[in-house]
């Protein structure tokens, strides 16, 4: 099968109680695997100039479909429409050809028009499901809108999907993900609203980024069910807790963002069992509680951001000892205490602590805002859970030299996810 097919010239985007503890999750239950594409008996076909294509795939379907979008936009401001004639759609601005697997021909394999900034009645759905051969379609910071069907299916090759930015509205597009090849969805940027579906989670995608939309209610616990690399829940409406399943994706989940919902509850000990995590951000919600002490144990963690919450207690030292720790934020909330590692981040710059109780430290809370928060009695589920360690080797078993020698050689972060807060231009 031709590799090339799946590398066509676009850029992605970057791309309940005490008791006993499991020493590791189970991995998440996995789908069955990707179909391979049908053998053709001999090589196929290499790519062909886009002016020498020869034989192309569907032609009609597409020519037709291109001219009917190109009727339908009123406003075209780099002239992408202008491209958009004869009978050679490889020619055609932002499309993108390769050769067909299954036909060992030439076909369109790309459409790019993020960015284009188109305006008319574009319907999304009408417009891809006349490209059968379709495997990457970007089309951020359009006017695309309308109902994605099921039968988006069909598209046997479809693996990457960006919509973020346009105009679509109502619940959150399942049938998107009716798409058995997908590694990437974006939708983020849009005015989604409602629950997101607990199957959303069961695609095997690298990239989930839903971020900025209205979705609502509490995260699935099919969360833990997700094989994603990289996903974005920020600024929607989630409420309730962090699901505990989330100790299931600890095989794969690296970037996470959580912040700015309206979460709440307790982190749950299960975090810890994020072996592969470099981002984990949580801030401004309503969480509370302590840090679970298997916080220890995210080896990897570059990032951390638990900012503009209620948490309270002592800020672990094991926490501190992390050898890649390089920005961690826990400011306006509510812990009383550090030990010396911790106390040597704050040092160097790399944990925040400001706005807190913490006695002896500049920039903190007033002692009346500190004494009225813990005048009030305050619990979480599953208290023993708190001192559970998820690993065979935290970070507290590392000498105070290899902290610091690890520490000073970790490298600058270059985090996927807060790319995807900022809207695509």
């Amino acid at each position: 099968m031709s590799s090339s097919f799946f590398i066509v010239v676009i850029t992605l985007f970057i791309l309940g109680c005490q008791g006993q503890y499991p020493t590791r999750p189970p991995p998440p239950p996995r789908l069955p695997p990707r179909p391979r594409f049908p053998s053709l008996g001999g090589p196929l076909l290499p790519r062909q100039p886009a002016n020498r294509p020869g034989p192309l795939s569907n032609r009609n379907l597409v020519l037709f479909i291109t001219q009917e979008l190109k009727r339908n936009i009123t406003s075209d401001p780099q002239n992408y429409t202008g491209s958009w004639v004869g009978r050679n759609y490889c020619l055609f601005k932002g499309f993108y050809c390769d050769t067909v697997p299954d036909k060992n021909i030439t076909g369109l394999a790309g459409i790019d028009f993020n960015g284009a900034r188109f305006r008319g009645n574009l319907n999304f759905y009408r417009f891809i499901r006349f490209l059968p051969d379709i495997a990457i379609f970007h089309a951020n910071s359009n006017n695309f809108s309308g109902v994605i069907r099921p039968n988006i299916n069909k598209l046997r090759y479809f693996y990457e999907i960006d919509l973020s930015n346009n105009g679509f509205q109502g619940g959150f597009p399942v049938s998107v993900i009716g798409a058995l090849q997908l590694t990437f969805v974006d939708v983020r940027f849009n005015t989604y609203n409602g629950p997101v579906p607990p199957r959303v989670f069961s695609v095997q995608t690298d990239v989930l980024f839903i971020n900025n939309n209205n979705f609502a209610q509490r995260i699935p616990s099919a969360f833990g069910n997700t094989t994603a690399r990289y996903i974005t829940l920020a600024n929607n409406g989630f409420i309730g807790s962090i699901p505990q399943s989330i100790g299931r994706t600890w095989q794969t989940l690296t970037e996470v963002l959580f912040l700015k919902n309206r979460l709440s509850g307790c982190l749950p000990y299960e975090i810890g069992f994020l072996q592969m995590a470099t981002v984990f951000d949580a801030g401004f919600n309503t969480l509370t509680g302590p840090i679970p002490q298997s916080f220890a144990c995210l080896k990897k963690l570059q990032l951390l951001s638990l900012a503009h919450n209620q948490f309270y207690g002592r800020i672990p030292d094991s926490l501190c000892r992390l050898p890649n720790a390089y920005n961690f934020t826990l400011s306006y909330n509510y812990f009383n205490s550090i030990g010396p590692y911790c106390k040597r981040l704050v040092n160097i710059g790399r944990l925040d602590v400001r706005r807190n109780c913490i006695t002896g430290l500049p920039n903190q809370r007033s002692a009346a805002e500190c004494t009225a928060f813990y005048s009030v009695s305050r619990t979480c589920p599953r208290p023993g859970s708190f001192n559970v360690i998820t690993c065979s080797n935290p970070a507290a078993s590392l000498s105070s030299a290899q902290v610091a020698s690890l520490q000073a050689m970790a490298p600058a972060p270059s985090p996927v996810t807060y790319k995807a807060l900022e809207p695509p231009r």
